[in-house]
């Protein structure tokens, strides 16, 4: 009787897309909550149009695709795309730059690859890196923290989200690393520009930014919760807070004028959004866990190399889009050893088994 295989072992999926995307919704919603609750009714405007936007295109390029629209639509990617999205803006954007934000995730970064499971750069990334190239004002005029209860109501902020922000200069102000690179360009040092700065309302998201910038704790807590679910691992999360942490310590040890500390790095910025919500794209991410050691930290260094050297405050976009052109690279040569073969591919020798 011969023990070679007649086919090969397949694994079934324990989970569809919909209940992952669901588990996805789930983990984020504490985070949008508190930044809605943050910067207001503007906040939850831009927040529903993007999210909208985002399922109309994706019901758009699935009827020119000349597939029937609703399985697609139910899955929950598009809602997941278009919050994703509103997470990377400023809360106070105008509408139509959500609206921009979700044609280019969704047609440019998503249907233009062959739809979900193809694409080849992480579309909200791609959306927020295009938008800021594009629209350098608007994706950097941030809301000051403007409670929901205190801030403007209703009816104002129907105005701010679709008539345009008056008098943006009594209202707004930069986020941490954008005054921090202000104050370079100044010839400032870092204690003077980090004076008023507080870590613990960083931590808890009490400073401006987009909604993806605030309360590091609840992303925090978001992002643990999904890996006890099994919905995203370790390694891409892990490897990339310690990749800017151990850079960030060692050369704010080195020059503590001019390099910030690990904890601004972390608690500032998009970083705990990245490393739990879009650095670990099951499509845009290597399929191995070294290769997932490798794709969180190079992550982690180009976001610490751009905010120390580059021209722009924030770097976790760039970051994000650059590793993903290298995921096929990393999936080329760390692979795992396919079943019946050696590592190297030749087939096992089981002629005496």
């Amino acid at each position: 009787m011969s023990n070679k295989p007649i086919s090969g072992p397949h694994v079934a999926a324990t989970r569809r897309v919909d209940q992952i995307m669901r588990l996805v919704i789930i983990a984020l919603a504490p985070a949008t909550a508190c930044g809605v609750f943050l910067f207001g009714w503007p906040a939850l405007y831009l927040l529903a149009v993007t999210v909208l936007s985002a399922m109309a295109f994706e019901g758009l390029c699935l009827k020119m695709k000349g597939v029937a629209a609703m399985p697609y639509l139910r899955d929950g990617s598009a809602i997941v795309t278009g919050l994703l999205v509103a997470m990377t803006l400023p809360p106070w954007a105008p509408w139509w730059i959500g609206v921009v934000g979700s044609a280019l995730a969704i047609v440019l970064g998503k249907h233009v690859y062959g739809g979900l499971g193809q694409n080849l750069f992480n579309p909200a990334m791609l959306a927020r890196v295009a938008l800021l190239i594009s629209f350098p004002i608007e994706m950097t005029t941030w809301a000051n923290v403007s409670p929901l209860l205190t801030g403007p109501g209703v009816i104002d902020s129907l105005a701010i989200t679709f008539g345009g922000l008056e008098n943006p200069d009594a209202v707004t102000g930069a986020t941490t690393l954008g005054w921090v690179k202000t104050e370079f360009s100044q010839n400032r040092l870092l204690p003077g520009s980090l004076i008023e700065y507080s870590g613990f309302l960083a931590f808890l998201g009490w400073e401006r930014g987009s909604l993806g910038e605030t309360s590091s704790v609840l992303l925090l807590a978001g992002g643990i919760w999904l890996m006890r679910q099994g919905v995203i691992k370790w390694h891409i999360p892990v490897s990339l807070l310690l990749s800017i942490f151990v850079m960030s310590a060692v050369f704010h040890t080195w020059d503590s004028q001019h390099y910030m500390g690990p904890w601004v790095h972390l608690n500032s910025g998009a970083v705990m959004l990245v490393a739990f919500f879009i650095a670990t794209d099951y499509v845009t991410s290597p399929n191995t866990p070294l290769g997932q050691v490798i794709f969180g930290a190079g992550c982690g260094l180009l976001i610490f190399v751009i905010r120390s050297w580059g021209g722009y405050p924030e770097g976790t976009g760039f970051a994000i889009l650059l590793m993903n052109a290298v995921t096929p690279l990393i999936d080329h040569y760390i692979r795992p050893r396919i079943y019946g073969r050696y590592r190297n591919g030749k087939p096992l020798d089981i002629s005496n088994s």
